[in-house]
């Protein structure tokens, strides 16, 4: 069982979702990084669950440091932590013991590990950990944002409802937008009805998904490697650890299946003595290395696969097929709550990509 990610720096998860705590431990951090706790509240205030068109599960979700951390910075040890889960409801698991949501992780983690796991919603397995990587993953957002490395997502589409496009010539001032909004859209009047739409499935106890957008602008080039630790491949590594995410394209992503080389390839120049390229169907990246344009990635978040509506299903351990309509507390929708965890991980693989290259101290130093 592997629940640690990263090389140089790295990110170990723990806890289940409705145990005492879940939490986490950074290793690999250079000395004297701010830990702002102001800073990563508000990270975490973008993942908290919001009126109707979230779950009615809510948690302080207050990272309470361990170790690593002293005056607010970094020591270079260890940084642990936890969250503490203070609003559990077991009961409205028992269910689970032995009968299988539909496309939610019950049998495989049954066969996993030998019916000794915690399946009370959903245990390892469910989306509350990812209050972990938030929480992790602001930390070094912050450090990156202060070498002018900025990330932000927005929700893309959601049951064919569009967002307006990320545009180059403001692509900085979207992101700084973007990372004030509790519902991450460009453009108001899509994001109302993306609520609409939500609430509607939820009005039908059923759910919906969706497609998250990333752009990081201002990484510099030449991050990324070849073959098996391309920059892509990394941050695909990263993305497919968030729960309900089911597919990664970068740049023009599929779309480039239906183009000609001349119209797929990005052609260079030069702006401010820097080598560009006039478009970016590559989504900022070529070979494995990042080229120093924005880089642009896209998720497909899938609906939540907890809804209240009956469906047919197993008793894994009778092997009798049955039915069940699942009862407790779950999101209509997940996809605005994964934008900020979609940021967080993008920043934990980013730090770690650029500590190879320039080494730790590079995170604290004035930027090259």
């Amino acid at each position: 069982m592997n629940n640690t990610i990263g090389n140089l720096i790295t990110l170990t998860v723990f806890g289940e979702s409705h145990g005492p705590a879940i939490g986490g431990v950074l290793d690999g951090l250079p000395p004297g990084l701010p830990v702002d706790e102001a800073y990563i509240a508000s990270q975490m205030d973008l993942r908290r669950a919001v009126g109707k068109i979230s779950t009615g599960r809510h948690e302080a979700d207050v990272p309470e440091f361990l170790s690593g951390v002293r005056n607010g910075r970094t020591e270079g040890t260890p940084l642990a932590f936890i969250i503490r889960n203070t609003n559990v409801k077991r009961s409205d698991y028992d269910m689970l013991e032995d009968t299988a949501r539909p496309s939610h992780a019950d049998y495989t983690g049954h066969v996993k590990y030998c019916g000794y796991q915690d399946a009370s919603g959903g245990g390892h397995f469910s989306g509350r950990l990812t209050a972990v990587l938030v929480a992790a993953g602001a930390i070094l957002r912050q450090a990156l944002e202060q070498k002018g490395i900025l990330i932000g997502t927005h929700i893309r589409s959601l049951h064919g409802i569009e967002d307006d496009l990320f545009e180059q010539n403001e692509l900085i001032s979207q992101i700084r937008a973007l990372n004030t909004k509790n519902f991450a859209v460009l453009n108001e009047e899509a994001g109302r009805q993306m609520r609409n739409e939500i609430e509607h499935a939820a009005s039908l106890h059923d759910s919906l998904g969706g497609i998250l957008e990333t752009a990081v602008a201002g990484l510099p080039a030449g991050i990324g490697e070849p073959m098996f630790d391309s920059l892509e491949s990394r941050l695909s590594h990263a993305l497919f650890s968030i729960p309900a995410v089911k597919g990664v394209e970068f740049g023009s992503g599929f779309a480039l299946a239906g183009m000609y080389g001349s119209e797929a390839n990005d052609p260079l120049g030069i702006e401010n003595g820097q080598v560009i390229t006039l478009s970016n169907h590559n989504g900022g990246i070529n070979g494995g290395i990042s080229n120093g344009m924005p880089v642009i990635f896209r998720t497909v978040i899938k609906p939540t696969p907890s809804i209240a509506r009956p469906q047919k299903t197993v008793n894994f351990k009778t092997m009798e097929e049955t039915e069940i309509t699942i009862t407790g507390r779950h999101d209509p929708a997940i996809i605005h709550r994964a934008r900020v965890v979609q940021d967080a991980v993008c920043a934990l693989t980013l730090a770690d990509l650029l500590a190879q290259r320039f080494g730790l101290l590079w995170l604290k130093e004035d930027r090259i």
